[in-house]
């Protein structure tokens, strides 16, 4: 049960720093995610011994976090994470979205304050995304399906992107990787009815291979 807590306590720091909330929440969360996380006994068995005194005596934990972990105990879900799951919805999608293009958290904010990126831009259509999609978990998904195929076909994408390809999704693959034998830079050929390689020369001809198999470079096709 530590690694179940200790993860909901990381997501609500990374939900916080979203929200642009202060440092000194986001870090008091990732700290008892730590806690947890290095914890020996089960926080579960502590509860039943000494119930929530229990869980206070833990170095670090003060009463608040003991409340939460009390509560997920109880009830296998801690309300406030739900709450604030709700609240950052658009601003996960948002960021979540950016992260696809490679654009950390971080450097979303700079560029959002340079007003390099317009974020009240994707507000809207965020929020269409995940009344679409049924949820922010499954218009994560989306979003990650339309990235996969765009970038492996080295296409640029925009959040609308999702919308325009939504009732191909199920269809949406990425471009199969395509590696080719070479040897010492020139190409090869297996032949199936001679179970042999071939490398073809400079001037077209035939070489049959001779080297060890792991001397052959397979290169990726673009």
């Amino acid at each position: 049960m530590n690694e179940e807590i200790s993860h909901i306590f990381n997501e609500m720091a990374r939900l916080l720093e979203i929200k642009g909330d202060s440092a000194f929440r986001i870090n008091a969360n990732k700290r008892v995610a730590k806690i947890l996380e290095l914890l020996p006994t089960d926080v579960s068995e502590i509860y039943q011994q000494k119930k929530i005194k229990g869980l206070m005596e833990i170095k670090g934990i003060g009463e608040s976090s003991a409340k939460k972990i009390e509560e997920f105990i109880k009830r296998s879900k801690i309300k406030s994470f739900e709450t604030l799951k709700d609240e950052t919805g658009i601003q996960q999608i948002i960021t979540h979205f950016f992260k696809s293009k490679g654009l950390g958290l971080q450097e979303l904010k700079e560029n959002a304050k340079k007003r390099k990126i317009i974020y009240s831009r994707y507000t809207k259509v965020a929020k269409q995304l995940i009344e679409l999609a049924g949820g922010v978990e499954l218009a994560k998904k989306a979003i990650d399906t339309v990235a996969v195929w765009a970038n492996s076909r080295k296409l640029d994408y925009a959040i609308e992107t999702v919308f325009k390809k939504w009732l191909e999704l199920d269809r949406l693959k990425p471009k199969a990787i395509v590696k080719k034998p070479f040897y010492l830079g020139d190409p090869m050929i297996f032949v199936e009815s001679k179970k042999k390689w071939f490398v073809i020369g400079k001037s077209g001809e035939w070489l049959q291979f001779m080297d060890k198999e792991s001397k052959i470079e397979w290169r990726e096709q673009k």
